[in-house]
């Protein structure tokens, strides 16, 4: 075993460490380690091959790593809290579960102690990741805002606010709502929500590869939020079916919004991470109202509806789960995707993603 470690170092580039009693076991345990941990951490030859050198550190390289902890999620509502400035130095990670890709969920029912099943990858699913809430942080989620100071931040607040009331009058949006109205803004809204995220991380993604450089983390939590919304939409169509002209529209806003944002992340990422995070803000705002209805009686044909299959099996919910479960559900995301890009349009864009992947809860 020891022969094959030596091999193994070796073959890495790593310079010949002298075998002894003492250091045979760290020998070992580094070989098998190195493959578990070259993905996620990096060592050079000469810091690696010295760490081995030190009889006083071979014992902690044979033990074997430890999973990583998260931290507990808040229930509190989100609005007892104010905005916390973000830097590349000081930022304020999601409380959630950290990605476990080797460890299985055990059953079905989501548990905070569980990291597969609490929010993240599952094993038994291709998605990037799957938001699970308890009981009590969705009901606890409120809308927020954060006042725009810096000219990127206005510049976003008052394009959201241009947007809204061109939306709002192409929906149908005011007092009197009913199911129906409800539905085709959730339907438009979702299609035009899943665009930010994907843009920017297939920018970011590009850039990479042209800089040859690392992306320090940013791409996969924008790809995850492009999914998530996706996720929305697809769950939404299972209550109704869009004709030709919502299509069209669709087909229209897609073409230009695309590019557009496409256009003003490269001049501006600070900028469009704003746009969408004043986006989200007002997304928070709609599911709550529309939550505040369904609890109103003003929507009589969802108050015992159930929620469709897919929405159950992607948000891990309840087989008994109904429309109201999945409105708070989705108002969560929303509420996650507003933190996260207030939070990314106060870093530089070489700053570390400060975000664990499958991260959904909010501070």
């Amino acid at each position: 075993m020891l022969a094959s470690a030596c091999r193994t170092l070796l073959a890495r580039g790593l310079p010949a460490v002298k075998a002894s009693p003492l250091t045979a076991p760290a020998l070992c345990a580094a070989a098998q380690r190195l493959t578990y941990q070259e993905t996620s951490r990096v060592f050079t030859s000469s810091t690696f091959a010295a760490q081995l050198a030190e009889p006083a550190k071979a014992p902690e390289l044979a033990k074997a790593p430890e999973p990583a902890k998260a931290p507990e999620a808040s229930s509190a509502p989100l609005d007892e809290k104010p905005f916390v400035e973000a830097d590349a130095e000081n930022v304020v990670m999601h409380p959630s579960m950290a990605r476990s890709e080797m460890h299985p969920p055990a059953d079905d029912q989501p548990t905070l102690g569980n990291p597969a099943s609490a929010g993240g990858k599952f094993a038994d699913s291709y998605m990037l990741m799957h938001p699970v809430y308890t009981k009590e942080y969705v009901e606890g989620v409120r809308a927020t805002h954060k006042p725009p100071v810096k000219i990127h931040e206005k510049v976003g607040y008052y394009g959201v606010q241009l947007l809204r009331r061109a939306f709002d009058a192409a929906t149908g949006y005011g007092s009197e709502m009913n199911e129906r109205k409800w539905l085709a803004r959730f339907l438009y809204l979702e299609t035009v929500a899943g665009v930010p995220g994907m843009v920017s991380g297939m920018l970011r993604h590009l850039r990479s590869l042209r800089t040859m450089q690392r992306d320090n983390g940013w791409i996969h939590t924008l790809l995850e939020e492009a999914e998530n919304e996706r996720m929305h939409l697809l769950t939404f169509m299972q209550l109704r079916q869009p004709g030709i002209l919502f299509r069209a529209a669709v087909l229209g806003g897609q073409a230009f919004f695309f590019n557009f944002y496409c256009i003003a992340y490269t001049l501006s990422p600070k900028s469009c991470h704003a746009f969408v995070g004043y986006l989200e803000e007002e997304a928070t705002k709609t599911y709550t109202r529309a939550i505040q209805d369904l609890d109103d009686g003003k929507l009589p044909q969802w108050t015992h509806l159930t929620a469709p299959d897919i929405g159950k099996k992607y948000w891990r919910l309840a087989p008994d789960a109904t429309m109201r479960d999945l409105l708070l559900a989705v108002r969560a995301d929303e509420a996650c995707h507003m933190h996260v890009n207030h939070t990314f349009s106060h870093l530089d864009k070489d700053a570390p993603n400060p975000f664990q992947p499958g991260s959904v809860h909010v501070p």
